[in-house]
């Protein structure tokens, strides 16, 4: 059924039928409910370009992810998608999901942003310098961001407390009786990693222990570096009794290291995981059952798309900054430190 035919099935003028199936305001609430019934009905549903015309907008949120690194196997990745796309649907928005590279990033941006294909863009991961936030308020196109900007003013964006969840987990490690605490975190031009490496800092300096003792190393968040990394602190002669990991698949790497060089978790050593909730490793079904920092990425991706349609609606760019607080659930990877210690 095309919308003359809808038109003509409900005894509406076409423009009055685009109207409500498009949210005008003039439409009365009681008319968009029989227009959006009808439609439901008789499997009605307009064309992009249809839309586009008559609205302006694409119905369309941007998403651009990293081709090289294969984001979209990710499971932690695929998480957020799915909170972004459960959120969008709802309100009939498509997900616009363009592969780049880091090469290529800021041109992979801007086309979005002119060529009309989405409403706003949905930015990931912001770093400490990042030209991507600058080239879309240079360009004044909506944006909003996962992740603590690096100058949050004028920009909606929402993170959770890294700050806080790597200085409670510290502090818990070191109220155990660990001082020889190893962090595996991400790559160091992320504000995110910035910011655990700083609450980690603060724990230690809280304590009154040397800052050397904390013993950090930055890198892609997979389970193999992860491994290699976790094989060389635990071989050396200063081995760590705990080791702080940026996240669930750090955590897996690490298990391995410790079980091929016949150590046990959490005897000799402790393990905190960054959890995020992630449904493909569920933190209880590990053994030992993993303490972890605890947050849905799954619910971020959904509060970022609701936040991306405020966007799309007319709200000011800064009008939502949102940081989540973390949780810290202990379980049965970490315990008091060996007495060597």
């Amino acid at each position: 059924m095309n919308l003359k035919e809808l038109a003509a099935e409900l005894h509406l003028s076409q423009t009055t039928v685009s109207r409500a199936l498009n949210g005008y305001p003039e439409v009365s609430e009681k008319t968009r409910e029989i227009v959006l019934a009808a439609a439901q009905r008789f499997g009605y549903r307009p064309s992009p370009a249809a839309r586009r015309l008559a609205t302006g907008r694409a119905h369309a949120l941007g998403v651009v992810f990293n081709a090289e690194r294969n984001a979209l196997m990710d499971p932690l990745f695929v998480e957020y998608l799915a909170g972004v796309a459960e959120t969008s649907a709802k309100q009939g928005f498509d997900i616009l999901i363009s592969p780049s590279t880091p090469r290529d990033e800021i041109t992979t941006f801007s086309r979005l942003a002119r060529d009309g294909t989405v409403d706003v863009i949905i930015l990931t991961a912001p770093q400490l310098t990042d030209p991507r936030i600058a080239l879309l308020s240079e360009l004044k196109f909506p944006f909003v961001v996962h992740g603590r900007p690096p100058a949050p003013a004028g920009v909606s964006y929402i993170d959770i407390d890294n700050f806080g969840a790597f200085q409670q987990a510290t502090s818990f490690l070191i109220q155990l009786g660990h001082r020889r605490i190893t962090l595996i975190n991400g790559e160091d031009h992320f504000t995110f990693v910035e910011d655990r490496s700083r609450g980690a800092a603060v724990a230690f300096a809280a304590a009154g222990l040397p800052k050397d003792m904390l013993d950090e190393h930055f890198m892609p968040m997979t389970a193999e570096n992860a491994h290699r990394c976790a094989r060389q602190a635990l071989e050396s002669e200063a081995r760590p009794t705990a080791i702080l990991c940026g996240s669930i698949l750090v955590a897996l790497g690490v298990l391995r290291a410790a079980a091929e060089l016949g150590l046990d978790v959490p005897r000799d050593l402790s393990i905190v995981a960054h959890d995020d909730e992630m449904p493909a490793f569920p933190a209880e079904q590990f053994h030992p059952q993993l303490t972890t920092t605890r947050s849905s990425i799954r619910a971020a991706g959904a509060r970022v798309a609701e936040m991306a349609l405020a966007r799309v609606a007319g709200q000011k760019p800064g009008a939502i900054a949102e940081v989540w607080p973390v949780q810290l659930i202990v379980r049965g990877s970490t315990a008091a430190a060996p007495e060597r210690a």
